[in-house]
């Protein structure tokens, strides 16, 4: 009887032991700068509250939601909510891309960069200026432009909305030219093609650039519309361990990593 109490105690004790040290694995794609620096310091403070955070670093900017939508990870964090929402109407009518937004969490100020010109108004008439091949950034990008006395967007546009063919006024002529996959911007920028070239913080870091000293113009993170994002299949952004993940990414102790790190180059998105 002893032995049945004592055998009866030990169950118990290993199965306590077991939910007590019980880890959630959550498995979130990352572009490698800065976000998936950002998680592998959030990664330790998720550990405490039971989550195993797995890292799957993308180069890319399709993959990520390919992953997504196949379920191949639990989330993604890379993308700011009109590249979203480009990505939904591609693929409208496809339930596998259910994907929302479950939280914003940092800015990242898009730059213009030039090995041959200081300042934006030093641009020459006609110069040409290389974009990324994404229509949802035409409207950030042209922004910059707007303000700096460039040009002037149709009246009433909306910057999430505006595209190239919303220039009205180009004084310059300004030739924009949106052909580059945004991962190889740096490349051309080091191999000075074009007079300016516009570059994702993200591609900048990566490529040992400092995207706050080294352009000629930087986007304004003030109510900026392009935060990065967490992205689930509607329904997940409810789980507890995403509520958790997008929790801690927000936490004063990632904000302070954001700010010390990047200097400027990321911006936390309620900052």
């Amino acid at each position: 009887m002893l032995v049945r109490i004592l055998a009866a105690l030990l169950i118990s004790a290993t199965s306590y032991g077991a939910s007590a040290y019980a880890q959630t694995k959550l498995k979130v794609g990352a572009s490698y700068v800065p976000h998936a620096e950002i998680l592998e310091v959030a990664k330790p403070i998720l550990k405490t509250k039971g989550i195993d955070l797995v890292i799957q670093p993308f180069q890319d900017y399709i993959l990520p939601n390919t992953a997504l939508a196949s379920r191949e990870i639990d989330a993604n964090y890379f993308q700011h909510v009109p590249y979203l929402k480009s990505v939904l109407a591609e693929h409208a009518g496809d339930k596998s891309y259910d994907l929302v937004n479950a939280g914003a969490i940092h800015i990242e100020p898009i730059g213009i960069y030039s090995k041959r010109y200081k300042k934006l108004q030093d641009l020459p008439n006609g110069a040409k200026i290389i974009l990324g091949d994404a229509v949802s950034e035409e409207g950030r990008i042209l922004s910059i432009f707007e303000r700096e006395g460039l040009i002037k967007l149709k009246p009433g546009v909306q910057k999430v909305s505006a595209r190239i063919s919303d220039v009205v006024e180009n004084p310059k002529a300004l030739n924009f030219q949106p052909i580059v996959e945004r991962p190889l911007l740096p490349q051309v920028y080091n191999n000075n093609e074009g007079d300016a070239v516009v570059i994702n913080a993200n591609y900048a870091l990566d490529a040992g650039l400092n995207p706050i000293k080294d352009p000629i113009a930087v986007e304004s993170g003030v109510d900026n519309p392009y935060a990065n994002i967490i992205t689930v299949h509607a329904g997940d952004e409810n789980k507890p361990e995403i509520k958790t993940l997008v929790e801690v990414l927000r936490s004063q102790p990632i904000k302070d990593f954001i700010l010390k790190k990047y200097q400027g180059a990321v911006i936390p998105a309620d900052q």
